[in-house]
């Protein structure tokens, strides 16, 4: 096996003039330099605009691309010889802040050589400038977040091993498999059929392992291919940082308007993202921001903006909350200021607003066909912590120790909604001896979903969990799934595990009840047995046998219970022109409740944080609650550390000594709070937790620390020590 090292440019804007290889090539045990020359197919790629290069081309456009890729005998050749490639350009000037870039006559920064506006999301109801003015209290502010990093255990790395008949098996931690083959093929101009990609589920991904993964793997299948063999590229931290696509950092202004009893009138918001050079998957996360703009209020008239610009930091992506841990720590800010201005509790003046039952949302969606609960998962947090007596205890800044309690209320659209057509794909396979082969579209990537699935398939089929054995699916055993996003995994996974687990128990009847009589409706599967035990005729029949001797029966038979099975969510709407329609088909409802302290020195210490999410039904509780508190210690990181520091244009904190991240000493009290109601539109009644459990601890910190302090931040983090984002 040999080793791959990248060549990263630490130029923030240039031409590239020509890469000269031969100080690499001249070292001992170098075998290859790579550039774009070399690329067999396609040089670009994108999950939504192909602009994203393989190894740069023509351009250098942020400080931390790759342009070239050494190819050695062993890893530590390859990183000597990286340091001998010459990259011979011409500096060109960069564009660092986003609204520099939309400027009219600002120079285009983009590949296709559009302008700098990379999208534009609206959302338009009644006249919400005349809604402000007519309005008792209006609340402006400006906030900003900044460039958040993923943080996953494990950096991106890809192995790739050319077979004897020509394929291709390419092995990484990914979030979608198909999209890499997808991409592989159009790098080396090969079929789908030639290239097997396998997911090895290790190290989290939290948004971060589609485009920068799948170009990993796509770098190390490209020296498989050309050099005939087997090929290693594995990234240490500094490598994934520096290259790897960020949250995008918002500058968020927001108007609320409320009459004097707290009730919202109208809204003005204008949003803007920093895309970086490339456009990624930044369309689709504004877009969520501008769908839930207002967060889970009633809000009679609003005018929404929220847009991207293309500049020359590094490039900005998918991160686990997908645009709304922005928004609502706006929205959850701005309901405060105005709770106090007006003399309502933050708790009353949510009540007054929230969403409920066949409400209709900011984009004209009636909520009509399942479960509204924001006042259950409200109501659970405000008695489990004793919000309205704690309230009276914060500190305001008096005293010697600070003292401030703080909660937020979301909705979050399940699924990936309206940015596309979602879908997914389970295969189960009953064996001889009784055991169970499974396999999904959805990929593990440390959420638990092989183990809410295997929890799916039991329940369906009536049978031990110990039967079943889920496969890590590769590229060629399993049709398209969808991305392991936008806490679809167990809601979507689910749907395709009961379908195809409702079609084998469809076989195994209809099997049975040809040998044993009866009428395969009234077989039932339960306890590890197959059985009819009352039937509706006086002369009808029962039986029963085990599982097991169930299985044997059927390939005695020779009919084998294999099963294909998939789920298509519901149908959704969306006007681009208005921002009107119904984005999601159902939604999870959330409140997470905090408290902290601040010491002398000023020290923060969030001492507990209550939590309660109706995601609907909940198939695994461990996996619900662990997935709830790792959201809740990533979005302290938000709240209160984490800040990817850049100075013109180069990322300066490149590991973990440089960018903080909570340790577990920090890790607060959590207590999980169970608000369960089945969703009528999920064969399995389940949606999602996974981001759900990060989008609201950091308003709710924002909150507490107010009343602890009495100073507000605008901010995430709230206390920066350096500057947020590239404004």
């Amino acid at each position: 096996m040999v080793h791959a090292v990248p060549v990263w440019s630490d130029r923030v804007r240039a031409r590239i003039l020509g890469i000269n290889p031969a100080g690499a090539l001249a070292m001992p045990g170098v075998l290859k330099v790579f550039t774009a020359a070399d690329i067999p197919g396609q040089v670009r790629f994108g999950q939504i605009d192909h602009d994203l290069p393989l190894l740069a081309e023509g351009e250098i456009r942020f400080a931390g691309e790759p342009y070239a890729l050494v190819v050695a005998e062993t890893r530590v050749q390859a990183l000597a010889a990286a340091e001998h490639v010459l990259l011979e350009a011409e500096d060109l000037k960069p564009i660092l802040n986003p609204d520099e870039a939309l400027l009219p006559g600002a120079e285009s920064l983009r590949v296709d050589g559009k302008d700098n506006l990379v999208c534009h999301h609206k959302v338009r109801r009644g006249d919400a400038e005349a809604a402000l003015a007519e309005s008792f209290l209006v609340v402006e502010r400006d906030f900003l977040t900044g460039w958040f990093e993923h943080a996953y255990l494990e950096p991106e790395g890809s192995v790739c091993f050319p077979r004897q008949d020509g394929t291709l098996e390419i092995y990484g931690s990914l979030q979608h498999p198909v999209s890499t083959r997808r991409f592989i093929s159009a790098w080396l101009a090969l079929p789908f059929s030639r290239l097997e990609v396998f997911n090895h589920p290790v190290g989290g991904s939290f948004g971060g392992k589609d485009d920068t993964a799948s170009a990993v793997a796509g770098r190390a299948a490209m020296a498989a291919f050309l050099l005939g063999r087997p090929v290693k590229l594995i990234y240490e931290r500094e490598w994934s940082i520096l290259e790897s696509y960020k949250r995008p950092p918002y500058r968020m202004s927001y108007r609320f308007g409320f009459d004097e009893n707290g009730i919202l009138k109208g809204a003005v918001s204008d949003v803007m993202a920093d895309s970086g050079p490339y456009t990624s998957t930044v369309p689709w996360s504004t877009w969520r921001s501008a769908a839930q703009c207002c967060g889970p209020y009633k809000v009679p008239a609003v005018h929404a903006d929220v847009r991207a610009a293309a500049t020359n930091n590094n490039y900005t992506g998918a991160f686990r909350g997908f645009g709304s841990p922005q928004i609502n720590f706006a929205v959850e800010s701005i309901m405060d200021e105005a709770a106090e201005s007006l003399n309502i509790s933050p708790v009353e003046i949510r009540r007054r607003n929230m969403l409920l039952q066949d409400d209709e949302t900011v984009t004209g969606q009636i909520l009509d066909d399942h479960v509204v609960s924001l006042d259950q998962v409200l109501n659970a947090v405000v008695e489990e912590i004793g919000f309205e007596d704690k309230l009276k205890k914060c500190t305001y800044g008096e005293g010697e120790e600070f003292y401030g309690i703080g909660l937020a209320l979301a909705y979050r659209g399940a699924s990936v909604g309206a940015e596309a057509k979602d879908f997914c794909s389970c295969v189960v396979n009953a064996q001889f001896d009784g055991s169970i082969l499974m396999e999904t579209g959805i990929h593990e990537n440390g959420q638990g979903a092989q183990s809410a699935m295997m929890l799916a398939m039991a329940e369906e089929l009536g049978i031990s969990l110990d039967r079943i054995h889920y496969a890590e699916s590769t590229t060629s055993q399993v049709p398209e799934g969808g991305t392991t996003v936008a806490s679809r995994g167990t809601l979507m996974g689910s749907g395709a595990v009961v379908d195809a687990a409702t079609k084998v128990k469809a076989i195994i009847a209809g099997t049975l009840v040809a040998k044993f009589g009866g009428d395969a409706g009234e077989v039932q599967f339960a306890d590890d047995d197959v059985f009819i035990e009352s039937p509706k005729s006086s002369d009808g029949h029962f039986w029963r046998m085990s599982w097991t001797e169930a299985m044997k029966e059927m390939y005695q038979e020779r009919v084998y219970p294999f099963a294909f099975g998939s789920f298509v969510a519901p149908e959704v709407s969306w006007d681009d022109d208005t921002g009107r329609g119904s984005p999601y088909f159902t939604y999870v409802y959330s409140c997470q409740a905090a408290e902290l302290t601040v010491d002398a020195k000023g020290k923060i210490k969030v001492t507990r944080v209550v939590a309660a999410h109706d995601s609907g039904k909940v198939v695994n509780p461990a996996l619900f609650a662990g997935q709830i508190c790792g959201g809740i210690v990533q979005g302290m990181g938000m709240a209160l550390k984490e800040n990817l520091t850049v100075d013109a244009g180069r990322i300066t904190s490149l590991n973990y000594n440089k960018y903080k991240i909570p340790n577990s000493a920090e890790i607060p009290e959590i207590t999980v709070l169970l608000v369960e109601n089945a969703d009528p539109l999920s064969p399995y009644g389940a949606k999602g937790i996974g981001e759900p459990a990060l989008e609201l601890i950091a308003p709710a910190i924002a909150g507490a620390l107010y009343r602890a302090t009495g100073k507000r931040s605008s901010t995430l983090p709230l206390e920066p020590t350096s500057k947020v984002g590239p404004w």
